[in-house]
């Protein structure tokens, strides 16, 4: 995992750097009044009008790129740079602009995912264009070009291991991953694997991923000051879900290596929070499985008994996911932790009420809702609050067990399956994310694949909380 001086950046003098002026239709005019008549000349031959996401290369009176025009997307403000990496020649370039350093520094990481390349299995030419980061009073501070490396190599690890098909990423691989995560920042891991989990207390990891030849396990992670904000992410990681019994149609089956999203989620997070040196009580847990059938699969009608000791019938073994996730809400609500956030790539339901771009999430607390939904605004990483509308827990009800797994309408599944996860938080703050993790089209910065979705934004939320509290106890 390449973590600090990615290749899509350069940390040298700007000798060599050729500027990148973004131009809106509105100041194009005056823009081209301070400039020489060669240049006016040029842009009208080219017909530039500075149209969102278009280009126009000035040359200088011996042929060489002068500077680059770029068509600014105020709808995308972030975006209209991302594009630029793959359209531009070979160079050095840096962002010509005099706007808020908050809002260069997000140019700079919508330029770091623009350069993004899933390029495991197939050759694929080496982008050459790289943006410059100088450190200096008028350009970067260096904690600035910290927190550019580190949201953009965070993205890069999260899109890469959503991206691994299912055969290179099995749950013993997403094991691996953690390991190298913990080696790196020194923090302490433990894994917990097959038949040991129900005596360690998590019978319902064991129930999804007996079936598979790749053993489940529970990922157990901690690192940092043990008095700090205590934060525990859990994540979904179903490394390949066939729906189990209840199988899924072949269309439904073909993206489900992404199922464990969630965990590639929590894991790029829990990096942004430890290379940063946020002072946080770190908790991370994973539950990695495979959802298939055998001999051995769980079946629809069993009752399987969680963590909790909640009792659970299966009304349907492709909701598998929040099996898994209620006993780790069960295990990190037993340490009363300041703060729970789960991942998860948990219902369709959620991509039908705010399509496949939005990360849905819920919360029990109203405050930190509102506040995340805010910082939403802040880094392009949009977000939508859904209703925990008490109400359609009946829709849960079992005529045997304490709840079942999912209920039999067609309606409300995003907010029944989140309801269903409240029963095993234990009143603790816990915000729950039902997310894509995929991007269906391409998008400046945003390719085809996976993608990381809400970690900008709870990372904003997250330090800018972080640094209240400290305010607060000087």
């Amino acid at each position: 995992m390449q973590a600090l001086h990615l290749t899509c950046f350069y940390h040298g003098t700007l000798d060599r750097a050729i500027p990148l002026t973004p131009l809106s239709p509105e100041i194009l005019d005056a823009w081209l009044e301070a400039q020489a008549l060669a240049t006016r000349q040029w842009l009208d031959v080219q017909r530039f009008k500075a149209k969102p996401q278009s280009l126009c290369l000035l040359p200088d009176v011996a042929g060489r790129l002068e500077r680059v025009l770029v068509g600014l997307d105020q709808a995308e403000p972030m975006w209209f740079i991302a594009a630029l990496p793959e359209k531009l020649p070979a160079g050095v370039y840096y962002l010509d602009a005099d706007w808020p350093q908050t809002q260069r520094v997000n140019l700079a990481i919508g330029w770091g995912l623009g350069s993004y390349r899933f390029n495991r299995y197939k050759k694929t030419e080496p982008l050459l264009s790289q943006l410059a980061l100088p450190e200096g009073p008028d350009t970067f501070t260096a904690a600035e070009i910290a927190q550019i490396e580190n949201t953009v190599s965070a993205h890069y690890w999260v899109r890469d291991l959503i991206n691994l098909p299912a055969a290179d990423m099995t749950p013993a691989h997403l094991g691996e991953a953690f390991e190298r995560l913990a080696s790196e920042f020194g923090a302490q891991c433990t894994q917990t694997i097959g038949e040991r989990l129900p005596d360690a207390g998590y019978p319902l990891v064991h129930a999804v991923g007996r079936a598979s030849q790749h053993a489940p396990r529970v990922l157990d992670l901690r690192w940092g000051d043990p008095a700090g904000f205590k934060l525990t992410l859990i994540g979904k990681g179903v490394c390949f879900d066939s729906g189990g019994l209840d199988l899924k149609p072949s269309k439904g089956m073909r993206w489900m290596k992404k199922d464990m999203g969630g965990a590639a989620h929590v894991l790029g997070l829990a990096r942004m929070i430890m290379a940063a040196n946020l002072p946080v009580c770190l908790r991370v847990l994973v539950a990695a499985a495979e959802n298939m059938v055998s001999a051995n699969a769980f079946k629809p009608g069993d009752v399987l008994l969680s963590r909790q000791g909640l009792s659970i019938e299966i009304d349907n073994t492709d909701a598998e996911g929040r099996l898994l996730l209620s006993d780790l809400l069960s295990a990190a609500a037993e340490e009363a932790p300041d703060l729970m956030i789960d991942f998860a790539t948990l219902t369709g339901a959620a991509r039908v009420a705010v399509g496949t771009e939005i990360a849905a999430f819920f919360s029990n607390d109203d405050t930190l809702a509102d506040a995340l939904m805010h910082h939403a605004t802040l880094p392009c990483d949009p977000l939508w609050r859904l209703p925990l509308h008490a109400p359609y827990k009946a829709m849960l009800d079992s005529d045997i067990a304490d709840l079942a797994n999912s209920s039999e309408s067609g309606y409300a599944g995003a907010i029944t399956a989140a309801l269903f996860l409240q029963a095993f938080v234990q009143h603790r703050p816990w915000v729950h994310f039902d997310i894509m993790a995929w991007n269906t089209r391409q998008r400046p910065g945003r390719p085809k694949g996976g993608e990381a979705m809400g970690l900008r934004t709870v990372f904003a939320w997250l330090t800018t909380t972080l640094a209240q509290r400290r305010s607060l106890t000087c």
